[in-house]
């Protein structure tokens, strides 16, 4: 793992010039939003940070990148809240022998919206309707099969009742499309390049979570909470769409050099604007949604950036 440490204290205190050390993100698939998202994260620090630059890494996402942090193999990574509080609690695989309790938190920074995602002439309405066809659930290690599986099972549907299939946000697309699929699951911040491209060459519907569905999946999940896809943010989407939303959190190591996180969390938040000309989605990257959705506690560097913004972080947000 690399980490800037006293090169950076260095730097930081005497402005002497030090080579840049190098931080790996861990993202996600390119189809969808933590790679663009930990792109303009990498291009930010580069541009912000003396004696660091970083490279945005592809990966299988949520659980993968919890599993990278615990082995000190990413600097930072972008996760689901269900699955960064589940790797730290040791309650869900593959994490359940070794907790991830050395994760910290450096901000909730944007919403996923779970989207579940058909073509318009499929016949199916309703989540319901997934019996017996064929679904992507997302990619193996993926924050989206998590909750997919979670959406499901709670409302009474396991994978022996559909034909699962696991692939990344642009192999589903790709699928749905070419008609090997019936329909898929994306948890991801809208709207998302996947989806755009396959509403421009097919009539899409996405498939509408109703009140007990939403609360049934709230009901195993806690951090799931009610969200609505606006109308017309794909093609032929003309209706508002019912489903819910999980918080993406920014995650390092506990052993991150303090004054690195407190210069990552302070410069993310002050030039959020050239995230938001990346992605819309950093529109949602703010104190207040960090500090109201973060399930784990934060790092020390990132509190002290909190706290001279006149916040009050809660104790149990503390290590």
């Amino acid at each position: 793992m690399k980490r800037l440490g006293l090169a950076l204290a260095a730097t930081l205190a005497f402005g002497s010039a030090a080579p840049a050390q190098e931080l790996s993100i861990a993202t996600g698939g390119t189809g969808g939003v933590y790679y663009p998202y930990g792109g303009g994260l990498a291009e930010l620090i580069g541009n912000h940070i003396d004696g660091a630059s970083a490279t945005a890494e592809v990966t299988g996402a949520s659980v993968e990148n919890m599993a990278l942090i615990a082995r000190q193999e990413s600097d930072l990574a972008i996760a689901l809240a269900d699955t960064v509080y589940g790797a730290y609690q040791g309650t869900i695989d593959p994490f359940t022998d070794r907790p991830v309790e050395e994760a910290r938190a450096l901000a909730s920074i944007y919403p996923n919206a779970v989207q579940i995602v058909t073509l318009a002439d499929s016949g199916i309405e309703s989540l319901e309707d997934l019996r017996g066809k064929r679904v992507s659930v997302g990619a193996p290690g993926s924050g989206t099969e998590v909750n997919a599986e979670q959406i499901l099972t709670s409302n009474g549907i396991t994978y022996d009742d559909i034909e699962e299939q696991r692939l990344n946000f642009n192999e589903t697309a790709d699928a749905l499309r070419d008609g090997d699929i019936d329909a898929g699951f994306w948890s991801v911040g809208p709207p998302t390049s996947s989806i755009l491209n396959l509403a421009a060459t097919r009539d899409i519907r996405l498939i509408p979570l109703s009140e007990a569905e939403i609360e049934a999946a709230v009901g195993v999940e806690p951090v799931f909470a009610p969200y609505t896809l606006q109308a017309g943010i794909y093609d032929g989407v003309e209706e508002p769409v019912p489903t819910i939303s999980i918080p993406n959190v920014l995650v390092v190591h506990a052993d991150m050099d303090e004054e690195l996180a407190y210069q990552i969390t302070r410069n993310m938040f002050e030039h959020v604007d050239e995230l938001i000309a990346i992605h819309p989605a950093a529109n949602d990257t703010t104190v207040d949604f960090a500090l109201s959705s973060t399930p784990i506690p934060f790092h020390p560097g990132a509190i002290r950036y909190y706290e001279e913004a006149g916040q009050t972080v809660l104790e149990d947000l503390r290590p």
